[in-house]
């Protein structure tokens, strides 16, 4: 007999709005139906004053819970999937950091690997294409060019998990391996570059689809200088990422990005490295060190010193920031959370949405917008203490 499980009681967040009083049926691993209120089962969680919204996707993160995506070792990258996973991420896709090339073909045979096995989503290279005038956390001496046969290195060794690549459009080779990762079916993602605002628009034009945190290591935006800041803000081709963790943009910033591109263009990330879900102290982000304090990730040592690394957000601290702090309506943090990421990566035939069909994929949360329930696949991860 197939496991059934009913929901009931909740707002319901659907990609046709907020249903009161919904319910949403499981059976198995998979979204049997949404539909107003009705009986649920005697032994089901009472929801009421709660929301149940799609599980997120994450495109952009490198570590957690202590652990790292570039570590190489698949049990430090399981937990790290794990701890994100607590906090409502229940599609990831795992970040690299620069590094030198035969190291990252290493680390991408292993999350190759857990991508087969479903554990991730796929792999995303960030760097070592980049420019050494916006490397940010990037160790400079790392970065090179972007050689289409180096591209070409990267994507072989991810054994078909490669789906996105940050680079810099502007250095020699740039656009030609914009086009390659396009015809490879691999995202071509701008971002840790110093490129104009017409050299970004002839990047997309070959085919670039992503801006890589947009604000972030990348020229500010200027009236006579727009850089690459109002190109991919203006093209409809492009999704931009954001970090909204309250250090890395000003609220206005967000939201100039929402009405400029629109809620169907914009990515929630947490970009996070190992200390996301961890307290203050000490972390690896790859070859480098990074010291936390007050939560904010910063390089230790070495010429980045004081750099900004990443963060150490989780997808539901971002959640609740878009409603609370910036005033968002649910409905759109929900497609920036989870239906736009997944329909960027080609997975929204099953996650993404509450739609029926698709893996039961949730995140139960109260009505402070704090989370009390994750369920990937049927299963919970973290069940909801609620009755």
């Amino acid at each position: 007999m197939v496991e059934r499980t009913v929901l009931a009681g909740a707002r319901v967040v659907l990609p046709t709005g907020v249903v009161e009083n919904g319910r949403v049926t499981v059976e198995g691993r998979r979204i049997a139906g949404t539909s107003v209120e009705g009986p649920a089962a005697p032994d089901a969680p009472d929801l009421t004053g709660h929301w149940i919204v799609p599980g997120f996707v994450d495109i952009h993160v490198h570590g957690g819970g202590g652990a790292s995506f570039s570590s190489g070792d698949a049990e430090e990258a399981l937990t790290a999937i794990r701890t994100h996973r607590a906090h409502g991420t229940t599609t990831t896709v795992a970040s690299t950091v620069t590094g030198d090339l035969d190291d990252l073909a290493r680390q991408a045979a292993v999350l190759a690997e857990l991508t087969e096995q479903g554990d991730l989503a796929g792999i995303h290279f960030e760097g070592p294409f980049i420019s050494p005038h916006r490397c940010g956390a990037h160790q400079p001496e790392l970065l090179r060019d972007p050689d289409p046969a180096d591209v070409r290195k990267l994507i072989d060794a991810a054994r078909g998990a490669a789906r996105m690549m940050t680079l810099a459009p502007e250095l020699p080779g740039g656009l030609d391996s914009v086009r390659l990762l396009a015809d490879a079916g691999v995202i071509a993602a701008v971002g840790h570059t110093d490129s104009t605002y017409e050299a970004t628009m002839e990047a997309v034009d070959a085919g670039a689809t992503v801006a890589t945190h947009l604000y972030n290591a990348m020229p500010a935006l200027l009236h006579r200088a727009p850089g690459p800041i109002a190109a991919l803000l203006e093209d409809e081709r492009v999704t931009v990422e954001l970090i909204n963790d309250g250090t890395h943009l000003h609220p206005a910033a967000l939201q100039l990005a929402f009405r400029s591109a629109g809620a169907d263009r914009v990515a929630f990330i947490t970009d996070a490295m190992g200390a996301a879900g961890m307290n203050d102290g000490m972390y690896p982000l790859g070859p480098m060190r990074v010291e936390v304090k007050d939560g904010v990730a910063r390089i230790a040592d070495g010429p980045t010193a004081g750099s900004i690394a990443g963060s150490t957000l989780t997808l539901d601290t971002a959640f609740k920031r878009a409603i609370t702090v910036d005033k968002l309506p649910v409905e759109d943090v929900v497609r920036a959370l989870s239906a736009n990421p997944a329909r960027l990566l080609g997975v929204d035939d099953r996650v993404g949405s509450l739609d029926a069909g698709k893996d039961a994929d949730l995140v139960v949360l109260d009505a402070s917008y704090d989370l009390v329930g994750v369920m990937r696949k049927g299963e919970w991860v973290v069940r909801p203490e609620v009755r």
